[in-house]
């Protein structure tokens, strides 16, 4: 289902990819129209493919089918790398000619190769002026991160097939049991509206947070809209951390058994789990390095402190807790 939500959104990108391009096929080479039209087929097919044989084991012809899984998965990082480098070059293109005047802007484009390397085709020789044309253009950068989103989600779905080729399955009783989910089940409801006011209300924060930081210039204002984000993720990250200890306290009364066998779905999404927090590691701990290092220290410097330590602090507990949940027998 995620992947067939991501598919549809990718296909939407390389509609307007098109439109944005054929506005200027006289001055574009082919290869530019091309290629989202060839985007396109490759995500209907591998989104039918991956929907139809996701679940297939397969134990025929296994050096064919392990190669064909595997450029497909390099395909996909390929088209993921593409759009990354695309996007990031957009922005950069835009932030330069928000800082510069039109003028000083070609004339280091003529100059600078550096600059020139960043050009996009259109830039000179190709203008957009029309409204349909810049409704294209902003539309398919909008939609680049679904474009990202659905390389990554293949590229897992397909590397875990690639494990399972060959591979043989206990088929115990436990296995093949089905968890049913009941929707207005008293805990599934108190969570599930508790998540819902928690995700309109970090919606509602963020976009009166841009609104203030973007429209006053006043630094009043900009402090109390730094202030209010900084303690509305706070409480939120201390109330998650609460909830993932109390969660791994739980498992601890918990008499079911851990699931030690190999399982490459499992062992991918640990991976995945353990890779994308490095990177909010990361992030936190530049941010804690920068904030004890500054001066002065006011109140907008201490929240900051106290929000990077409770990321950490959060996604410690968080991964430790789903991670003892992927390695629990069913009921």
């Amino acid at each position: 289902g995620g992947l067939i939500l991501f598919a549809i959104f990718s296909l939407v990108m390389d509609v307007f990819k098109i439109g944005y391009y054929s506005s200027f096929y006289s001055c574009l080479s082919a290869i530019k129209i091309i290629y989202p039209i060839v985007q396109a087929i490759f995500v209907v097919v591998q989104t039918y493919f991956l929907w139809v044989s996701a679940k297939d084991c397969i134990h025929v012809h296994l050096n064919v089918t392990r190669c064909g899984l595997m450029l497909t998965l390099t395909t996909n990082l390929a088209v993921w790398m593409s759009a990354v480098t695309d996007e990031s070059v957009h922005k950069a293109h835009s932030k330069l000619k928000k800082n510069m005047t039109e003028e000083i802007f070609r004339w280091l484009l003529k100059g600078n190769p550096a600059i020139l390397g960043m050009r996009s085709s259109s830039v000179e020789e190709c203008n957009c002026n029309s409204q349909i044309c810049q409704i294209f253009k902003n539309g398919y950068f909008w939609l680049y991160p679904f474009n990202i989103e659905y390389s990554l989600f293949a590229s897992a779905m397909v590397y875990v097939m690639w494990k399972n080729v060959g591979r043989f399955i206990d088929h115990h009783s436990h296995h093949i049991q089905r968890l049913k989910f009941r929707l207005f089940r008293r805990t599934f409801f108190v969570g599930i509206m508790l998540g819902l006011i928690v995700l309109v209300s970090g919606l509602g924060v963020l976009i009166l947070y841009e609104v203030q930081v973007n429209s006053n210039t006043e630094s009043s204002k900009k402090s109390q809209a730094l202030t209010m984000y900084y303690i509305f993720n706070i409480v939120c990250l201390s109330l998650m951390s609460l909830v993932c200890i109390g969660g791994s306290v739980i498992y601890r009364f918990d008499k079911r058994d851990m699931d030690r066998h190999k399982n490459p779905t499992r062992t991918l999404d640990v991976a995945l789990l353990m890779g994308a927090a490095l990177g909010q590691y990361a992030i936190s701990y530049y941010s804690i390095v920068a904030i004890v290092a500054s001066t002065p220290r006011d109140a907008i410097s201490a929240l900051n402190l106290t929000y990077a330590l409770l990321m950490i602090a959060q996604h410690t507990f968080q991964n430790i807790f789903i991670i003892e949940g992927l390695h629990r027998q069913p009921p």
